[in-house]
């Protein structure tokens, strides 16, 4: 687990992008749109560090392998949307994060992504804002989402997992 919070976690500080908890063996991470900045360019930090990640995950698991030892899987959700942030919880309990329709919409999309076999996947809001095309999968139902979602496949992330 240390190996990949590390590798991804280092991925994700390069390109601005900030961490907001590990929760079990998954991480939440958000690149915050600025004023003054457009959404292709979040969407191109965004993908610059699942980039990242996967070249480094690539590289851990191959010595892993060299090693016998298990090999790193994961999934990678990239979405563009609204959420709101600040300390929740209980007065004795509290935790800075992120809330709302995008996040659960960006944790049912990293499910999808992993029953298609995909390392990374993205909503079609991510897609329709990012500065590059992404590969389109098809329009998928999400739990607690209204209506079918176009879900697209990051290139060059587009790797099967097992």
């Amino acid at each position: 687990m240390n190996d990949y919070f590390e590798i991804v976690a280092q991925a994700v500080l390069a390109e601005q992008g900030e961490i907001l908890k590990f929760i079990g063996d998954g991480m939440l991470a958000v690149f915050e749109l600025q004023p003054e900045e457009t959404p292709a360019n979040c969407c191109a930090a965004a993908l610059r560090a699942a980039r990242k990640a996967v070249a480094g995950i690539g590289s851990c698991n191959h010595i892993r392998r060299a090693e016998a030892r298990r090999e790193i899987r994961f999934g990678i959700a990239l979405h563009l949307g609204e959420v709101y942030y600040g300390n929740i919880g209980a007065p004795e309990r509290l935790d800075f994060t992120v809330i709302g329709p995008a996040v659960n919409q960006a944790s049912r999309i990293e499910k999808l992504g992993s029953e298609l076999g995909k390392v990374a996947v993205a909503s079609s809001n991510f897609a329709a804002a990012a500065p590059e095309p992404l590969e389109r999968l098809g329009a998928y139902h999400l739990r607690g989402v209204t209506g079918p979602q176009e879900i697209f496949a990051v290139p060059m992330l587009t790797g099967k997992i097992d």
